[in-house]
């Protein structure tokens, strides 16, 4: 009886760390090289060191576009760095937006490793030094998160006062994603929960959701469920392409879309 309860017991315990270690594993896949700046495609920019509120230095990039012009407080997805964002920055600095990006720690030359309480607050940190030291209006901030980051802007928009969120390939919660992409995993191991799905009724700025009906990584079912739950003024942006081609399959489509809602009322 003992030996067998023993048993029982191990294979539990092999099974939660084997669980944790997927999830670390599928969560966060930082890439340390910064393989170009915003300079290599022509943009000033600054290259700032910012101490979140445990210690950790948040590196991040402050691209200018006008005084006046709002800003778009930029979260990029679990994979890479900032530095393989460049196509996006440029997007939206031509659109005549600022541009801040931040890179998670463990990310790029961030220190720290990633979780999903030190991801909240990076982006706590990004948030300050852009209101307090860069002296941007909360109003003008417009944040933008892409796949994971969209849990880390909708968590943020949560606590902060902003001026709107867009979101591209957001899902409801962990627990969510481990049933559609690992449905024999037991969820209830995860230690991560990124629940989006909870926050997003409380966050009463504009929100413009972009989701991809073919998307393979996050399902649109996902992304769906969580617009539903959102509240009013909200945006539905349906695009193609895959998870990670989409915003440059349906670029044209987006950038109306984006110069549509950032003229709204």
């Amino acid at each position: 009886m003992i030996k067998n309860l023993l048993v029982i017991l191990a294979f539990a315990a092999f099974i939660f760390f084997y669980v944790r270690y997927i999830e670390k594993r599928s969560l966060y896949i930082p890439y340390r090289e910064i393989e170009r700046t915003p300079d290599s495609v022509g943009l000033e920019f600054e290259d700032l060191m910012i101490k979140a509120s445990d210690g950790v230095l948040v590196n991040s990039w402050w691209i200018p576009a006008a005084p006046e012009a709002e800003t778009v407080f930029f979260f990029h997805g679990n994979g890479g760095n900032l530095s393989h964002r460049l196509e996006k920055i440029l997007f939206f600095h031509k659109l005549g937006l600022n541009v801040f990006i931040i890179d998670y720690r463990g990310y790029g030359k961030s220190t720290g490793s990633p979780s999903e309480n030190g991801l909240y607050l990076d982006a706590t940190a990004g948030y300050d030094h852009l209101t307090r030291q860069l002296k941007i209006r909360e109003a003008s901030i417009i944040l933008y998160g892409e796949s994971l980051g969209s849990a880390v802007a909708i968590d943020l928009a949560s606590k902060k006062n902003v001026g709107a969120i867009i979101t591209e390939g957001a899902f409801t919660n962990v627990k969510d994603m481990a049933r559609a992409v690992y449905p024999v995993m037991p969820s209830f191991f995860l230690g991560s929960k990124f629940d989006s799905l909870a926050k997003i009724s409380g966050i009463n700025v504009p929100k413009l959701m972009i989701h991809s009906r073919n998307d393979e990584i996050i399902p649109y079912a996902l992304g769906k469920k969580l617009f539903d739950a959102a509240g009013e003024p909200k945006y539905l942006l349906l695009v193609e392409g895959g998870h990670n081609e989409c915003f440059y399959i349906s670029e044209d489509k987006i950038r109306e879309k984006i110069i549509q809602f950032i003229k709204e009322p």
